[in-house]
Formats: C-alpha cells, sequence, structure tokens
C-alpha cells in the first residue's frame, strides 16, 4: 500500500514477459495485475505529485518516470532518424484520462493532446459509466488490404476470374515475402478483384490482398506484398499495374464499444436524467441524417481517439482517413456512434468502426513515450489497443452530447480554454487562477480583455 497526498493507493506487481516479435527476444517487464483508475483528487495535484502518484499506482521504474519528468523524452538522434531535416523535437501535453473500466479491467489512459475539455469529458464520462460497468469491447481480426492496380485489359470480367483461379499462387508469392509474420500467425489470408467497367481511363481491375498483419500496423507488410505478386498478375491478366499500395479504408479490421448509463447519473442540478437522454438521442439522430453535423459530431469522437493514437506513436492521420470513408460507407456521410435507449430507460451507446493500430514498428517501436504509454496502458495486443481507443472515442462523444443537451458546449470548455488564454496573456502562478476566475465570471474569454484584466492587477 502506498501514501500520495492521503489517498492510499494499493497496487500489486506481478513480472511477465512481452514479446517483441519483430525482434524474436523477450524482455521481463514489471505490469500492474490490478488498478484503480479513478485517480482521486488527481487534478489538484501538481505534475510532479501527479507523476509520483503514477509511479506508485502503475509500478513505474524511476527510468520511466524520468521520460516524463524530464525535458526531452525524444533524443534528438532518435528523432533525426525517424523524418527528414529534423533540427528539434516538438511536445504537446501528456495526459492521463481517469475513471475507465473496459472489460472489467481499469485503465488509466495516455493522451497526447492540445485542446482543453478533452481529458476531462472523457473522465468524467467514463465516472458516470462505472455503476453500469463501464465499456465492453470487441474487434474483428486484424485484416488489412492491399490494392494493385491493373489497366489496359481488353477482356476485364475474364482476367478477374484469372486471377480468381490462381489465387493460392497469388497468396502464396505474397507470404513468401514475410516469414517472420507468417510464424507468429498471420500473412495473406485471401484476394478480391473489383471490375471498374466505366473508368474515364478505360476498364480497370483492382485486386485486394487481403493480409492478417497480426501486431503491426501493417502498411510496409501489405505494401511489399502487393509489390511482389505485381509481376504474376500483370502475366495473368495481359494489363499494366500501376499503383499498389494499401488501402487506409480498413474495413475488415474494426473495434467497437458499447455503454449503458442509467438515467440517475445522467441528473444535473439543472436536468432530469431522463431528459438528458431524450437530448442526446436528438443530438445523435442529428449527426446521423445531416452530414454537416456529423463532420463535427465524428471530429469530437476523434478528439478522443486520437490523442491516444498520437501517445502510442501509432498513425493518427491514417485512422482519420478510414474513420471519415467508413462514416459514409453506404453512400451517405453519418455518425459513427449510435445512441438509444433501451426497455429500461437507459441511455445506450455503441461504436464501431476501423482502427488499424500497432504495438510493433513505426514509431510505436522508437520513441520511449509510445513505450511508455503502452506499458502504462498494460495491453497485450494491436487489437486490445483498438478496442480502448473507440472506447475513449464513444467516451468523449458522450460528453460533448451531454454537454449540447444540457448547458451547451462552451460553458465548460471556455472555462477551460480560459487558461490557455490566461498564460497566453502572461499570467504566471496566482495570476493564472484569478484572471481565469474574472473572464468565466463575466463570461467573456478573450485574449484582449485578458491583457487589459492583467495589467489592471499588476497596476493594483
Amino acid at each position: 500500500m502506498g501514501e500520495v497526498s492521503g489517498q492510499t493507493v494499493p497496487f500489486f506487481m506481478d513480472t511477465v514477459r512481452i514479446v517483441f516479435r519483430n525482434q524474436e527476444q523477450t524482455t521481463p517487464r514489471e505490469l500492474p495485475m490490478s488498478i484503480d483508475s479513478r485517480l482521486p483528487n488527481f487534478r489538484n495535484l501538481s505534475p510532479s505529485k501527479r507523476l509520483d502518484y503514477v509511479q506508485q499506482l502503475i509500478g513505474l521504474s524511476a527510468e520511466d518516470s524520468a521520460l516524463l519528468r524530464d525535458a526531452g523524452a525524444l533524443p534528438i538522434e532518435i528523432a533525426d532518424g525517424m523524418i527528414e531535416n529534423v533540427i528539434g523535437t516538438f511536445e504537446l501535453p501528456y495526459a492521463l484520462a481517469s475513471n475507465f473500466r473496459i472489460n472489467g479491467r481499469d485503465v488509466v489512459i495516455p493522451l497526447v493532446v492540445e485542446e482543453p475539455s478533452v481529458v476531462a469529458a472523457a473522465s468524467f464520462m467514463a465516472k458516470l459509466a462505472r455503476p453500469t460497468g463501464g465499456f465492453q469491447t470487441s474487434s474483428s481480426a486484424p485484416l488489412m488490404r492491399a490494392q494493385v492496380q491493373i489497366i489496359g485489359v481488353s477482356d476485364p470480367y475474364n482476367a478477374r476470374l484469372s486471377l480468381l483461379r490462381s489465387k493460392d499462387e497469388i497468396i502464396a508469392l505474397a507470404n513468401s515475402k514475410d516469414q517472420l509474420l507468417n510464424s507468429l500467425g498471420g500473412g495473406c489470408r485471401d484476394i478480391e478483384v473489383h471490375t471498374f467497367i466505366d473508368s474515364p481511363r478505360g476498364p480497370m481491375l483492382v485486386a485486394h490482398l487481403i493480409v492478417d498483419v497480426r501486431d503491426a500496423m501493417g502498411a510496409n507488410t501489405v505494401n511489399t506484398m502487393a509489390e511482389a505478386v505485381a509481376p504474376l498478375m500483370e502475366q495473368l491478366t495481359g494489363g499494366k499495374v500501376r499503383l499498389r499500395i494499401l488501402s487506409n479504408l480498413a474495413d475488415l479490421r474494426l473495434a467497437r464499444a458499447q455503454v449503458r448509463i442509467a438515467p440517475e447519473q445522467l441528473d444535473t442540478p439543472e436536468y432530469k436524467g431522463a431528459e438528458v437522454i431524450e437530448g442526446v438521442i436528438d443530438a445523435y439522430t442529428f449527426a446521423a441524417i445531416d452530414p454537416y453535423r456529423a463532420a463535427t459530431h465524428n471530429k469530437g469522437i476523434m478528439n478522443g481517439i486520437d490523442p491516444l493514437v498520437v501517445a502510442t506513436g501509432n498513425d493518427w492521420r491514417a485512422v482519420e482517413a478510414g474513420a471519415h470513408a467508413y462514416a459514409c460507407r453506404n453512400g451517405h456521410y453519418g455518425s459513427l456512434t449510435t445512441w438509444e435507449k433501451d426497455s429500461q430507460g437507459h441511455l445506450v451507446g455503441t461504436i464501431e468502426m476501423p482502427m488499424p493500430l500497432g504495438l510493433v514498428g513505426g514509431a510505436t517501436k522508437t520513441h520511449p513515450l509510445a513505450q511508455l504509454s503502452l506499458r502504462i496502458l498494460g495491453v497485450k495486443s494491436a487489437q486490445e489497443l483498438g478496442e480502448i481507443a473507440v472506447a475513449v472515442g464513444l467516451a468523449q462523444n458522450l460528453g460533448a452530447l451531454r454537454a449540447l443537451a444540457t448547458e451547451g458546449i462552451q460553458r465548460g470548455h471556455m472555462a477551460l480554454h480560459a487558461r490557455n488564454v490566461a498564460l497566453s496573456a502572461g499570467a504566471r502562478g496566482d495570476e493564472v487562477g484569478w484572471l481565469v476566475k474574472r473572464m468565466v465570471e463575466a463570461r467573456d474569454v478573450r485574449a484582449d480583455r485578458a491583457e487589459v484584466l492583467l495589467r489592471e492587477k499588476r497596476g493594483q
């Protein structure tokens, strides 16, 4: 048992072995068997005290803590090897969302984001979900698509069948390029062939390799396979291969989350929970039918997902692209979530969307804080990471809909935004809290107003 700011913090340690599959080695790590994700009084601690708390709660090593305590967790030498023309590193706030209980396990969620209210809203909605069990999740197999574009085919229908007839040969050739993936249970599983007869450039075939990428995001793997099978596909079809590249519409690699919240958990001094539920469902319906609203609605979902993707070193742009393409898969851009009411009057929310995340390769493997984020999460697979991500997205969506259905989005958001405005105006120390209070009380959160108030205070 440990003591942090008067709070008793239980934690239990168990040594587990994490297999870094791309290195074919094992490394001992100490991870918590059980934690309490509610983080009482966490927001009132200083960053240093928060880190002390988390170090004891999760059992971070001294080296792990130093990554967060000392500026410059990403060494310039590593950054220089990650991208071109590096002259330094750029930091964003690294925060923890609390209260999440997912599939019966408490999880502390690392989020990297600059926007106020994201962490607070997700944490609060996760708190409301705890009495009814938190979030339940599931996912499909980690299947990615590689596309091979074939042009100049005079008999496209016949060429399509020729490719399908040679499916086993194509799959075997693709799998010959990644023996390690095969040994881990992954590899190319199937092919699809799509025919586009009315293309402005003439008939076109697009062959899809369906590849189980295991715990990788999979871009390099599927691109390599597409390159490998291109000559064989040209031979089989008599056409010319152009593009050979993955698709970021990972519609076979889906993550899902569900949440159920009792009306009384949504009570506020001004609104009864049953009324809030009706407002949330009305707000969701607006997003489901109107693409202008859906764009902002889904952006709010990604407010929760993207910070986790960034914190774990994954490709947030790929996740964004797949999410928005999936949102219009039925010919109409709509909501990625659903909100409804069950027979007991509880609010029930669901989300299902592509989630192409990895635990190995790329920045996930090279960035020290990305590795630390995965240790904090305690995830064992890329599928589990994807499920956590969509649970955070669902919580964030509920936070926005609840605010819109009650006091409006600005009240809570502007109170948090006021801190940024105060800091930008030059406030420091106790001045920040004083300035925020003055602006929020007046409902006038502006940079020029902050500067005037600050000058007045200092003049006094």
